[in-house]
């Protein structure tokens, strides 16, 4: 199945926004003051995001303690599985997304930059719309094999879907990619945050 006519078809009839381009300094976007944050933890989450994003020239700088992340849980609605990948520097298996590139400030463009280049999929597209749909902030412990200090990520979360899930390509030998059902993928990453974001994915996927 073709889910970019989805997403075509929901913007056309107002149900899905178009992705905000994000404004630095004093100008919040539009997608941190328009996104309702699911308890406390969240809220605060969003507090500090929305401070940082008011607060400096380039919240994406990885020069900050503090930084704004984007990434994606990749999903196959048919089958309603996830694609997870390992991560090397985190010792988990975590969603695809990254760091912002310079120059770069849409988080769903960098979401989906990110994911074509770590899963191998083309044709990856927002689903069931371009919305925002978790904002986490995430520590990072210290690098062991680069000089990196402890940090924290802004992470800014999106659904994408694909229809092709064979053609899934790790990015080299050392960040294998594995397709799971919700329940495998909870277990797999435990009390880990993205174990949320998972939580969320199956009540979408429960109302397509």
């Amino acid at each position: 199945m073709d889910y970019s006519g989805a997403v075509r078809i929901q913007a056309a009839n107002g149900v899905a926004s178009a992705p905000c381009a994000w404004h630095h300094g004093p100008v919040r976007s539009g997608l941190l003051t328009g996104y309702q944050a699911a308890g406390e933890t969240e809220a605060a989450d969003l507090a500090r995001m929305s401070r940082l994003a008011a607060g400096e020239a380039d919240p994406w700088s990885r020069s900050l303690p503090l930084h704004f992340t984007a990434s994606a849980l990749v999903l196959h609605p048919e089958t309603r599985r996830v694609l997870l990948r390992w991560h090397v520097k985190h010792g988990l298996w975590l969603q695809v997304g990254g760091h912002g590139d310079p120059g770069e400030s849409d988080p769903l463009q960098i979401a989906l930059r990110e994911a074509r280049e770590e899963t191998g999929l083309t044709d990856l597209v927002p689903w069931p719309d371009a919305s925002l749909r978790h904002v986490v902030v995430c520590y990072v412990r210290p690098s062991l094999t680069e000089p990196e200090p402890e940090h924290e990520h802004a992470d800014l979360r999106y659904f994408l879907a694909t229809a092709n899930p064979g053609a899934i390509a790790p990015e080299d030998e050392h960040s294998p990619l594995r397709w799971l059902s919700l329940d495998e993928a909870r277990e797999l990453v435990g009390g880990n945050n993205l174990r949320h974001t998972l939580d969320r994915a199956d009540a979408v996927l429960a109302r397509a």
